[in-house]
């Protein structure tokens, strides 16, 4: 037996029975009713607030979009992996384009230099967003570990309009967090940030100073005929 099962043997035969959770009103953290198009206007104003990119693609030609905003960016490197849909489709379309594509399944003693060095942008996928507070969720995975989305310079996170929720408790509840969380869970709302002691804001000194946001749409983006 486990430490962590004898711990919980021990709590669930306690001599006064076992112990259970109170019963909450969680109302307050939930039900704001808000439209698609009121929570994209939310996430994008609030993440924009904290200077990070928002750009509006179709879902069927998406990866045209990134390699615009790579050529803008003037990547080279580019970090990201190989099964993820997101990432299939990128490399797939960036495979003439001149760019290196940094294969990411590796030990990260391996290829830490060459990360810290090289790598001038990280692609990664999300499993969606929180208007409330303008935020991404990622579950890292081997495939798409999360030193890619907080070492190199640029993050370019691809986020599908309809994975956007109101509050981080709608996610929690809706994707039962409490019976399949993974150990790592990133939160992620704008670039790296940090301040000083007179509270001067930085971005970008302890990780990516640019994050851009590839929302997708299914149809033309909101605003745009199709």
């Amino acid at each position: 037996m486990s430490a962590r099962e004898t711990i919980l043997k021990r709590l669930r035969e306690r001599a006064d029975g076992p112990l259970s959770a109170p019963e909450s009103d969680f109302a307050v953290a939930t039900n704001r009713g808000w439209s698609v198009e009121e929570r994209l206007a939310r996430f994008e104003r609030l993440i924009s607030s904290v200077h990070g990119e928002v750009l509006h693609l179709e879902r069927d030609d998406w990866t045209q979009g990134l390699a615009q905003l790579l050529a803008d960016k003037g990547v080279r490197h580019l970090a990201l992996g190989k099964e993820h849909p997101v990432a299939v489709d990128a490399r797939r379309a960036l495979a003439d384009s001149g760019i290196e594509m940094v294969d990411v399944d590796r030990d990260i003693e391996a290829w830490q230099r060459e990360q810290f060095e090289q790598v001038d942008a990280g692609l990664t996928s999300t499993r969606g967003g929180i208007a409330e507070t303008g935020s991404l969720w990622l579950w890292p995975t081997s495939d798409e570990p999360r030193l890619i989305s907080l070492v190199p310079s640029i993050h370019i996170a691809v986020l599908d309009a309809d994975a956007l929720e109101d509050t981080f408790f709608d996610v929690v509840e809706a994707h039962g967090w409490a019976e399949r969380m993974p150990t790592n869970a990133l939160l992620i709302s704008g670039p790296s940030k940090t301040a000083d002691i007179e509270q001067t804001l930085a971005y970008g000194v302890h990780g990516p100073r640019e994050l851009v946001v590839l929302v997708r749409h299914a149809g033309a983006p909101a605003g745009e005929k199709a």
